[in-house]
């Protein structure tokens, strides 16, 4: 089984923000392959089945952003999953809107939520993927930013990342990361550059 986790803030004043871009890719996600998060698991909505045949179990924190890995670690204690079969979807202001990117492992980049995941598993050596949201204009604190919605001539370009990052998702699970990252990390991978 692979775990899979979409980073964001609970709660429906949150669920079109900027930070919880995580969490929609992984709602899209469910909704394509009629999962349902119908339970509640060590402070997680969680949603158990397959994706190409793979067996999943995707999971939305419900603690906020910066605690994110008092969801994650437990889950991934419980069901003894090993670092390479748990990938994080999360946003991240240094990447263009509509980019996506996979990596392997590393840091937390300054995100606050996935620093929250890297302390709480002590390690940072798992997949991640990267949906950009783009830097704040003008002199916008990034944290003011993170929690706005996106606009309405976002919306679009975030729509297709989101279906983007479920296709890579997909690869990841039948074809391994490397094919993932490959397929995905290129600049096709921000929308409108083609």
């Amino acid at each position: 089984m692979y775990l899979i986790v979409g980073l964001g803030n609970p709660g429906v004043r949150y669920a079109r923000n900027r930070h919880n871009v995580g969490a929609r890719c992984l709602a899209r996600l469910a909704a394509t392959h009629n999962l349902e998060f119908s339970r509640r698991q060590k402070n997680a909505r969680v949603a158990r089945g397959e994706v190409g045949g793979v067996p999943v179990l995707l999971a939305i924190p419900q603690t906020f952003m910066n605690e994110s890995g008092r969801a994650v670690a437990p889950l991934a204690r419980f069901y003894q999953m090993p670092p390479e079969r748990l990938m994080v979807v999360y946003d991240d202001l240094d990447l263009p809107l509509g980019a996506i990117r996979i990596r392997p492992d590393g840091g937390s980049g300054g995100h606050r939520g996935m620093q929250s995941v890297i302390d709480h598993l002590g390690t940072q050596k798992f997949p991640r993927l990267r949906v950009g949201i783009g830097r704040p204009p003008g002199q916008m604190d990034p944290a003011d930013y993170v929690l706005q919605n996106f606009s309405p001539d976002e919306e679009p370009v975030v729509e297709e990342a989101v279906e983007r990052a479920i296709a890579a998702i997909q690869t990841w699970l039948t074809e391994g990361l490397e094919k993932a990252m490959s397929e995905y990390n290129s600049r096709e991978s921000v929308v409108g550059s083609r």
